[in-house]
Protein backbone atom coordinates (compact mmCIF):
# COMPACT_ATOMS: atom_id res chain seq x y z
CA UNK A 1 0.00 0.00 0.00
CA UNK A 2 1.53 3.39 -0.92
CA UNK A 3 1.70 5.98 1.23
CA UNK A 4 -1.86 8.25 1.91
CA UNK A 5 -1.95 12.04 1.18
CA UNK A 6 -3.57 13.86 4.63
CA UNK A 7 -5.98 16.27 3.50
CA UNK A 8 -7.47 19.13 5.92
CA UNK A 9 -11.07 20.32 5.83
CA UNK A 10 -11.89 23.72 7.66
CA UNK A 11 -15.27 24.42 6.50
CA UNK A 12 -17.48 27.78 7.23
CA UNK A 13 -18.98 30.40 6.36
CA UNK A 14 -16.48 32.63 5.63
CA UNK A 15 -18.81 36.08 5.62
CA UNK A 16 -16.04 37.16 4.65
CA UNK A 17 -13.06 34.80 5.12
CA UNK A 18 -10.06 36.28 7.35
CA UNK A 19 -6.46 36.16 8.94
CA UNK A 20 -8.13 34.09 11.57
CA UNK A 21 -9.06 31.29 8.81
CA UNK A 22 -5.91 31.18 6.78
CA UNK A 23 -3.71 31.24 10.57
CA UNK A 24 -5.56 28.09 11.76
CA UNK A 25 -5.27 26.41 8.66
CA UNK A 26 -1.43 26.84 8.48
CA UNK A 27 -1.18 25.79 12.13
CA UNK A 28 -3.17 22.46 10.82
CA UNK A 29 -0.43 22.03 8.06
CA UNK A 30 2.35 22.69 10.21
CA UNK A 31 1.42 20.46 13.00
CA UNK A 32 -0.11 17.34 11.61
CA UNK A 33 1.96 17.35 8.32
CA UNK A 34 -0.93 17.82 6.27
CA UNK A 35 -0.65 17.99 2.41
CA UNK A 36 -3.11 20.20 1.88
CA UNK A 37 -6.24 22.24 3.08
CA UNK A 38 -9.53 22.32 1.43
CA UNK A 39 -11.42 25.19 2.30
CA UNK A 40 -15.06 24.61 1.78
CA UNK A 41 -17.64 27.37 2.02
CA UNK A 42 -21.09 26.18 3.37
CA UNK A 43 -24.44 26.82 1.37
CA UNK A 44 -26.66 26.74 3.88
CA UNK A 45 -25.09 26.56 7.96
CA UNK A 46 -27.30 24.51 10.34
CA UNK A 47 -26.26 26.24 13.60
CA UNK A 48 -25.77 29.99 12.06
CA UNK A 49 -28.72 32.66 11.29
CA UNK A 50 -28.26 32.55 7.59
CA UNK A 51 -30.07 36.14 7.18
CA UNK A 52 -26.43 37.83 6.18
CA UNK A 53 -24.70 35.55 4.15
CA UNK A 54 -23.69 36.62 1.16
CA UNK A 55 -24.42 34.64 -1.54
CA UNK A 56 -22.36 31.37 -2.00
CA UNK A 57 -20.59 32.73 -5.48
CA UNK A 58 -19.33 35.48 -3.71
CA UNK A 59 -17.85 34.39 -0.57
CA UNK A 60 -16.32 31.34 -2.72
CA UNK A 61 -14.65 34.19 -4.97
CA UNK A 62 -13.62 35.74 -2.11
CA UNK A 63 -11.78 32.33 -0.68
CA UNK A 64 -10.76 31.54 -3.94
CA UNK A 65 -8.77 35.24 -4.03
CA UNK A 66 -7.65 34.93 -0.44
CA UNK A 67 -5.71 31.38 -1.31
CA UNK A 68 -4.40 32.53 -4.26
CA UNK A 69 -1.05 31.80 -4.82
CA UNK A 70 -0.74 29.25 -2.42
CA UNK A 71 -0.55 25.62 -3.02
CA UNK A 72 -1.22 23.99 0.20
CA UNK A 73 -4.60 25.81 0.39
CA UNK A 74 -7.45 25.73 -2.39
CA UNK A 75 -11.40 26.37 -2.54
CA UNK A 76 -14.09 24.08 -2.78
CA UNK A 77 -17.58 24.42 -4.22
CA UNK A 78 -18.42 21.42 -2.78
CA UNK A 79 -21.12 22.35 -0.43
CA UNK A 80 -22.47 25.35 -2.65
CA UNK A 81 -23.02 22.96 -5.46
CA UNK A 82 -24.68 20.45 -3.63
CA UNK A 83 -27.28 23.25 -2.17
CA UNK A 84 -29.50 23.54 0.43
CA UNK A 85 -28.48 22.81 4.13
CA UNK A 86 -24.46 22.05 4.76
CA UNK A 87 -24.33 18.87 7.12
CA UNK A 88 -20.65 17.83 7.58
CA UNK A 89 -21.27 14.16 7.64
CA UNK A 90 -22.60 14.46 3.82
CA UNK A 91 -19.34 16.54 2.80
CA UNK A 92 -17.14 14.31 4.30
CA UNK A 93 -18.99 11.01 2.89
CA UNK A 94 -18.15 12.72 -0.70
CA UNK A 95 -14.53 13.50 0.03
CA UNK A 96 -13.73 10.28 0.89
CA UNK A 97 -15.56 9.15 -2.66
CA UNK A 98 -13.70 12.34 -4.14
CA UNK A 99 -10.15 11.78 -2.10
CA UNK A 100 -10.22 7.46 -1.80
CA UNK A 101 -5.82 7.65 -1.66
CA UNK A 102 -5.99 10.64 1.64
CA UNK A 103 -6.93 10.57 5.00
CA UNK A 104 -8.85 13.57 5.89
CA UNK A 105 -8.69 15.15 9.06
CA UNK A 106 -11.43 18.20 9.87
CA UNK A 107 -9.89 21.61 11.20
CA UNK A 108 -12.28 22.83 14.03
CA UNK A 109 -11.66 25.26 17.08
CA UNK A 110 -12.03 24.30 21.08
CA UNK A 111 -15.67 26.48 20.86
CA UNK A 112 -16.80 23.87 18.18
CA UNK A 113 -15.44 20.92 19.70
CA UNK A 114 -17.87 21.25 22.88
CA UNK A 115 -20.94 21.65 20.18
CA UNK A 116 -20.29 18.45 17.86
CA UNK A 117 -22.82 16.22 20.10
CA UNK A 118 -25.39 18.44 18.59
CA UNK A 119 -24.33 18.19 15.06
CA UNK A 120 -25.93 16.17 12.55
CA UNK A 121 -25.67 12.35 12.58
CA UNK A 122 -22.24 13.14 14.54
CA UNK A 123 -22.30 9.40 15.24
CA UNK A 124 -22.20 8.48 11.08
CA UNK A 125 -19.51 11.78 11.05
CA UNK A 126 -16.49 10.89 13.55
CA UNK A 127 -15.76 7.66 11.70
CA UNK A 128 -14.99 9.54 8.50
CA UNK A 129 -12.41 11.66 9.52
CA UNK A 130 -9.86 12.73 12.01
CA UNK A 131 -11.09 15.53 13.93
CA UNK A 132 -7.97 17.77 14.81
CA UNK A 133 -9.14 21.22 17.03
CA UNK A 134 -7.00 23.90 18.40
CA UNK A 135 -7.70 26.16 21.53
CA UNK A 136 -6.26 27.98 24.08
CA UNK A 137 -6.20 24.78 26.84
CA UNK A 138 -6.71 21.33 26.59
CA UNK A 139 -6.99 20.68 30.02
CA UNK A 140 -9.73 23.11 30.61
CA UNK A 141 -11.64 20.54 28.65
CA UNK A 142 -13.30 17.39 30.39
CA UNK A 143 -14.44 13.68 28.17
CA UNK A 144 -17.55 14.70 29.95
CA UNK A 145 -18.12 18.11 28.65
CA UNK A 146 -18.07 16.60 25.06
CA UNK A 147 -21.49 14.73 25.80
CA UNK A 148 -20.67 11.89 23.40
CA UNK A 149 -20.61 8.18 24.03
CA UNK A 150 -17.08 6.16 24.15
CA UNK A 151 -14.51 6.09 22.99
CA UNK A 152 -15.19 9.50 21.22
CA UNK A 153 -14.45 11.89 24.19
CA UNK A 154 -11.03 10.39 24.54
CA UNK A 155 -10.15 10.22 20.65
CA UNK A 156 -11.14 13.51 20.22
CA UNK A 157 -8.84 14.90 22.90
CA UNK A 158 -6.06 12.76 21.58
CA UNK A 159 -5.95 15.03 18.78
CA UNK A 160 -6.75 18.79 20.66
CA UNK A 161 -3.84 20.88 20.55
CA UNK A 162 -2.82 23.78 22.22
CA UNK A 163 -2.16 26.80 20.04
CA UNK A 164 -2.67 30.57 19.92
CA UNK A 165 -5.85 32.00 18.45
CA UNK A 166 -6.17 35.04 16.47
CA UNK A 167 -9.61 36.21 17.79
CA UNK A 168 -11.33 37.85 14.73
CA UNK A 169 -14.74 36.83 14.15
CA UNK A 170 -16.58 37.41 10.42
CA UNK A 171 -19.55 39.05 12.31
CA UNK A 172 -16.97 41.62 13.55
CA UNK A 173 -15.62 42.45 10.58
CA UNK A 174 -19.30 43.05 9.17
CA UNK A 175 -19.71 45.33 11.84
CA UNK A 176 -16.86 47.10 11.31
CA UNK A 177 -17.37 47.67 7.53
CA UNK A 178 -21.33 49.14 8.43
CA UNK A 179 -19.58 51.06 10.97
CA UNK A 180 -16.99 52.45 8.30
CA UNK A 181 -14.24 51.24 10.51
CA UNK A 182 -11.06 49.70 8.87
CA UNK A 183 -10.42 45.94 8.21
CA UNK A 184 -7.09 46.44 7.40
CA UNK A 185 -4.97 43.40 8.84
CA UNK A 186 -7.81 41.41 9.72
CA UNK A 187 -8.61 39.93 6.17
CA UNK A 188 -6.35 39.76 3.22
CA UNK A 189 -5.66 43.23 1.74
CA UNK A 190 -6.87 41.34 -1.91
CA UNK A 191 -10.45 41.08 0.58
CA UNK A 192 -10.09 44.36 1.80
CA UNK A 193 -10.58 45.89 -1.76
CA UNK A 194 -12.89 43.87 -2.42
CA UNK A 195 -15.24 44.54 0.21
CA UNK A 196 -14.72 48.02 -0.35
CA UNK A 197 -15.18 47.56 -4.28
CA UNK A 198 -18.48 45.70 -4.36
CA UNK A 199 -20.31 47.90 -1.32
CA UNK A 200 -19.95 44.24 0.67
CA UNK A 201 -21.55 44.61 4.56
CA UNK A 202 -23.20 48.07 4.49
CA UNK A 203 -26.00 49.16 6.65
CA UNK A 204 -25.27 45.24 8.38
CA UNK A 205 -24.67 46.13 12.49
Amino acid sequence: MGIRNKLGILGGSFNPIHTGHLILAQQALESYELDQVLFVPCALPPHKDPGMLLPGGVRLAMVQMALAGDPRFEASAIELERGGTSYAVDTLRQLTEMYPESDLYFIIGDDTLVELYQWHRIYDLLPLCTFVTFGRNREAIRPDALHLDPPWPARLLATATMARRFEVASSDIRHRVAEGMSIRYLVPDVIDMYIAEHHLYLGEC
